[in-house]
């Protein structure tokens, strides 16, 4: 199927000042993640930035940019900008692949394409958890479907509560119980990316800090894409920084 992969980079941050720019092999951060997306089959991959050093780094090396007002809430806003003055069609699929993903599986971004459907507007992935820490970890936020492989509900919470199994102990999980972990990698039809920035905020959004909430509470639904193992972890830090630089140099 043909989609689109929109990158929103910004280079202000709070933890890896600079981050869409800091090398990888001898290319900027946010180059490496354009070369992930056209792995996967993309017909188009564009950046979206505020700022003219990353604009400059992209054309450096071949990467399709466009910049963007500075003062966008998220970055589904941002490329909901450039999807729009890219023109394209209302049932065009785009990819939303955060600039911090140099090791993201290129298949992933296709499969989660591949989830959107004639009144299936928005997608996005998640994988079993088998980390009793990571189930209980409101930093790690889970996913329940319904039967059809759609969203119910996502929560910083450990979700589906398993009451029996948690009342005896919570040090090991139970036999068969593997949550999901929700995988931050979003795909929507573009007439619903345009949609999306007029949606109200959501009182569920604003309580669990979590935007895909919204889509939820105003009725649309989320197809999930379930993969059998966690995508290598993005860069926020510096040290995640040097770990990913491990990768690149051997």
């Amino acid at each position: 199927m043909n989609f689109t992969v929109i990158i929103p980079a910004r280079l202000a941050s709070t933890r890896l000042p600079n981050k869409p720019l800091a090398d990888l092999g001898g290319k900027p951060m946010v180059v490496r993640v354009a070369e992930r997306a056209r792995a996967s089959g993309a017909s188009r991959i564009v950046v979206a930035t505020d700022h003219a050093d990353i604009l400059a780094a992209c054309a450096a090396h071949g990467v399709e940019a466009r910049m963007t007002r500075s003062d966008h809430p998220s970055g589904t806003d941002r490329i909901a900008e450039v999807a729009l003055a890219l023109g394209l069609a209302d049932d065009e699929v785009v990819v939303n692949l955060q600039g911090d993903e140099p090791l993201i599986d290129p298949a992933l971004l296709a499969a989660c394409a591949g989830r959107i459907s004639a009144g299936v507007p928005m997608a996005t992935c998640a994988h079993p958890l088998s980390d009793v820490a990571e189930v209980f970890n409101p930093n790690v936020v889970k996913v329940v479907l319904d039967k059809a492989g759609r969203a119910l509900y996502f929560s910083r919470a450990t979700i589906p509560w398993h009451r029996d199994a948690f009342a005896a102990t919570r040090d090991v999980l139970p036999a068969g119980y593997a949550p999901l972990r929700h995988i931050g990698l979003y795909a929507y039809s573009n007439a619903f990316l345009q949609a999306y920035p007029g949606l109200e905020p959501a009182p569920l959004e604003q309580i669990e800090a979590l935007e895909q909430l919204r889509v939820l509470w105003h009725g649309y639904p989320i197809a999930v894409h379930v993969t059998d193992s966690a995508p290598p972890a993005g860069v926020d830090t510096p040290e995640d920084l040097a770990r990913v630089r491990l990768q690149y140099a051997s």
